[in-house]
């Protein structure tokens, strides 16, 4: 790996018209928005992306839509897990040939209790490693209910070419970066948190470079890494603490519903709507979300204005 990614990385939302249907001039809209909020990079097709209701054709269009839109102005992160090794890797092969910077996986897993031993998740991982050529973030998430321990991480990263980035949003994720970027050294090329930056400053303070929030306010996130950066922690810890409600309740009380609904007020799409099984948010939910990020005025509010 000769580049060395960091910074802010957010999810991109999918948008969908009232129907469900994919909305490709909404989407567009989203991707010009997130590189005028100023992210570092932009993260497609993950689970803030709703992935896991899209039809693999969907995904097919979306990922030759939004490669091509965002035509290089920001590196580009694919999410392309599966527990399939072999629909993984070629998920990751189409993410390579189209342009994609990174991919981005899951240990393998399927439903409640499908899971594979170490060494099928190593096998997994190296085989969709080489498939795409390019290089891999290994997203160490609940939701896959896989243990993926430190000992274990850091071994990926020693024996899989292309394994050097690592996000973290598991509990303790601070104490669980810390303890990779000290067990790894100079493997462990990026180390980012998640989950809507949420414990953010914790992860930064243990070293991480990098954060993966979703589109709502990155360009209110990117200040808080850029003064830790300096050393001014104090600022950094001012500018977080000011933005640290709206991220709570996008996290505790919205899920990737908060970005839609915003991105919705500030006419970046024309709807926030969600696929079914999922819920559109409470009217009164939805009111005090906006009431927050109106406090904040971030781009994603005033972009269409």
């Amino acid at each position: 790996m000769t580049e060395s990614f960091r910074g802010v990385f957010p999810i991109a939302p999918t948008p969908f018209d009232d129907r469900g249907a994919l909305d490709l001039v909404s989407q567009k809209r989203v991707l010009d928005c997130m590189i005028d909020q100023g992210v570092d990079g932009i993260c497609i097709l993950a689970n803030y992306s709703e992935q896991f209701l899209l039809t693999d054709e969907e995904r097919d269009v979306l990922l030759d839509l939004c490669l091509t839109h965002i035509a290089g102005r920001v590196p580009t992160i694919v999410t392309c897990s599966h527990f399939s090794t072999q629909i993984a890797a070629e998920r990751a092969r189409r993410a390579g040939v189209s342009g994609a910077a990174m991919i981005m996986l899951m240990p393998p897993y399927h439903g409640a209790t499908l899971r594979v031993g170490e060494a099928q998740v190593i096998e997994h991982f190296s085989t969709v490693s080489e498939s795409g050529g390019i290089p891999v973030m290994i997203q160490d998430a609940p939701l896959s209910g896989v243990e993926l321990s430190v000992p274990l991480l850091v071994r990926l990263a020693k024996e899989v070419p292309l394994v050097g980035y690592f996000k973290i949003e598991m509990p303790m994720t601070a104490a669980k970066l810390r303890s990779l970027i000290e067990a790894g050294g100079d493997a462990i090329v990026g180390p980012f948190d998640g989950e809507e930056s949420i414990t953010l400053l914790a992860d930064l303070n243990a070293g991480a470079t990098g954060t993966m929030p979703s589109a709502l306010l990155p360009d209110l996130i990117k200040p808080v890494l850029e003064s830790h950066r300096k050393g001014n922690i104090d600022s950094a810890s001012a500018q977080y603490n000011r933005i640290l409600p709206l991220i709570n309740f996008e996290n505790r009380q919205c899920g990737l519903r908060a970005c839609k609904a915003v991105m919705k007020e500030g006419g970046v799409i024309a709807s926030d709507a969600v696929r079914h099984p999922l819920t559109p948010l409470h009217p009164a939910t939805r009111a005090e979300l906006l009431g927050l990020a109106s406090d904040l005025n971030p781009i994603v509010l005033k972009w269409a204005r």
